[in-house]
């Protein structure tokens, strides 16, 4: 397993994440026990979480996925093991309804203080935890172009100010609730907007990780994100590194395999829209002419960008897990490079 470190802190997180949006949902508390237990055994040390999952958000599941993290922990008594990173929920990034079943006060959620807190000490207790490693914004407080949303919407919404969710993050630090923060799903501007808090108010924390999608579906954190957080030391996290599956090509042709997500759910249309079906056909094309899976590819592509801090993957069964793991030993040869690079120029970013 290779380690990197995370932003400017002193923890060194494998390039490997794990991904846990389905517990719950498609996988059991048994199912996610056996895989926090072998990707432990294979070196990996980096989870990642969030206080409304599984995905779909539903009330009457959410927390599950926290819970089974944490009866895991209780079990095996490792959590110094384990870099542990969890979310909280604001209000710009609900693109299912409101959430509002998340707080006590059945109030939509936002990145306020007052609710900040009270998230921080539900996720956790349901993940049988004194403190968090990485305490991430699920989405910014304000609208922006993520989840597929391809056209700025531009709105005049009060929103919570960024310093007043950071001053929020420095509390719970201080508190030894969480020991680093970073945001999701955000912007370049959002980005240095946040860094330039912090660097204007030292009592505020600096951002150390930024979560965004990067896969060869969707490459558009190349054209501002990666300059701005390699020079600034803000780690990337990558999810969707497979987009939800479709890189692995087993919707191929309009397949819908049992159980998959995009069979089970329908709520995904970024990743199933016209433009990505011939895009992947040709990724996958490429993967077996050279003999490679498709879905090793893909993930071995993600891994190698040289602003990459970890690679976000999910699984619903072991197999699936092992097999993405081993992208790690999977080195691109110039010829496939070539070849990916070339379908990017003519179909770019159709998941975008």
């Amino acid at each position: 397993m290779e380690f990197r470190r995370l932003g400017r802190t002193d923890m060194q997180v494998s390039l490997i994440c794990l991904g846990t949006m389905t517990w719950g949902e498609q996988n059991s508390e048994a199912d996610a026990h056996a895989q926090l237990d072998y990707a432990l055994e294979r070196g990996v040390n980096f989870i990642d979480a969030a206080e409304m999952y599984p995905v779909p958000p539903k009330a009457e599941t959410q927390g599950r996925t926290d819970a089974y993290i944490g009866s895991w922990f209780k079990a095996r008594r490792n959590r110094d093991k384990v870099v542990l990173a969890t979310k909280v929920a604001g209000r710009g990034g609900g693109p299912r309804g409101d959430f509002t079943w998340l707080r006590d006060d059945k109030q939509p959620p936002n990145l306020s203080r007052k609710q900040i807190v009270e998230a921080v000490d539900k996720s956790l207790k349901r993940l049988n935890t004194d403190y968090i490693d990485l305490y991430q914004t699920h989405w910014p407080d304000r609208l922006t172009t993520n989840f597929g949303r391809a056209e700025y919407p531009w709105n005049s919404e009060d929103t919570i100010a960024i310093a007043e969710t950071l001053a929020a993050m420095a509390a719970l630090i201080k508190a030894g609730k969480i020991r680093s923060v970073g945001v999701s799903n955000e912007t370049a501007w959002g980005v240095m907007r946040h860094i330039h808090a912090a660097e204007t108010d030292k009592l505020l924390p600096r951002i150390v990780s930024i979560q965004n999608p990067y896969n060869l579906l969707n490459r558009w954190y190349e054209a501002s994100l990666s300059e701005v957080t390699q020079q600034e030391d803000v780690g990337l996290l990558a999810y969707s590194p497979l987009a939800m599956g479709v890189l692995a090509g087993k919707y191929l042709n309009g397949a819908r395999p049992a159980g998959a997500r995009l069979t089970l759910f329908t709520r995904f249309t970024r990743y199933s829209n016209p433009q990505v079906e011939r895009a992947a056909e040709r990724y996958v094309a490429l993967a077996r002419q050279h003999g490679l899976d498709p879905a090793q590819m893909a993930l071995a592509f993600v891994n190698t960008r040289p602003f990459m801090t970890a690679n976000i993957i999910g699984a619903t069964n072991l197999d699936q897990l092992k097999a993405d793991i081993d992208s790690l030993d999977l080195k691109l040869s110039k010829e496939v490079l070539d070849g990916i690079d070339a379908i990017h120029r003519d179909q770019p970013n159709p998941a975008a």
